[in-house]
């Protein structure tokens, strides 16, 4: 699936995304940082239609031209025919913003203090791949959404609202109140993640490399689950450990 990828044509106050994915998820999250959408003149389906709509209505600036001119602008031909140039600077989305905007249960990684930029961007991969909404963290004690964690999240960091918070625990309650099952991963917990009920809106809350959840943040949490472990190795990592809770919610969801 078309990602997104830096570019010289952008300024330092902006960058280029690319892929129809990429693009109406920024609509959809944050149309004001999109700044204008150049579209192919080329393409007239149904899916264009529908884009653009969701454009206009966004109030966003269109541009028509060739194709041959967004394989230059993005280095790529796997475009799709539609290239947005966005706010660099806004990445800022509000975790009320998402839940008010669902159309579907809630499924949602929160990430307790990870520290890697490359397990944070590979969390954000995974999410992706999961159709996770939106990926919680802490604004303190945890890596943040730097160069590195981009670049290794392949675009995913466009595609998956990642939303930081001062207090993570007030987050789970926000989540709470909206009807959303909230479940920390854990080794020690006597149910399996497969004795959840994912079908309903879940929040999976995973903890930090090596330390595992904190107290105020398991507390908080409705259940604990584990993922069992059958081998020698006593944990995995938490990208990995992401990946199998997220996609064990779409199995049971179909």
């Amino acid at each position: 699936m078309p990602k997104t990828t830096a570019n010289t044509n952008a300024s330092a106050a902006s960058r280029l995304i690319y892929g129809f994915h990429a693009v109406s998820a920024k609509l959809r999250h944050a149309p004001d940082s999109v700044l204008e959408v150049h579209l192919s003149a080329d393409r007239k389906d149904a899916r264009v239609k529908k884009f653009v709509a969701q454009a206009e209505a966004a109030g966003v600036r269109m541009l028509y031209c060739e194709g041959d001119k967004l394989d230059a602008m993005v280095g790529t031909r796997r475009h799709q025919g539609v290239v947005a140039k966005v706010d660099a600077t806004r990445r800022d989305i509000k975790l009320a913003d998402v839940l008010d905007s669902l159309e579907e249960n809630a499924l949602i990684l929160v990430l307790d203090g990870v520290q890697d930029p490359h397990n944070l961007g590979a969390c954000l991969r995974v999410a992706d791949a999961a159709g996770a909404h939106a990926v919680v963290a802490p604004k303190d004690r945890a890596v943040g959404l730097n160069a590195t964690a981009v670049k290794v999240a392949s675009g995913a960091a466009d595609t998956v609202p990642y939303i930081t918070v001062t207090n993570l625990a007030r987050a789970l309650r926000e989540m709470q109140e909206a009807g959303v099952w909230v479940v920390g991963a854990a080794g020690e917990a006597e149910k399996s993640l497969y004795d959840i009920d994912q079908k309903a809106p879940v929040a999976w809350v995973l903890g930090a490399e090596g330390d595992g959840l904190r107290r105020l943040t398991r507390e908080t949490c409705d259940e604990l689950a584990r993922i069992p472990m059958l081998g020698s190795v006593e944990s995995l990592n938490v990208s990995v450990a992401s990946g199998i809770c997220l996609f064990e919610a779409r199995r049971q969801r179909g």
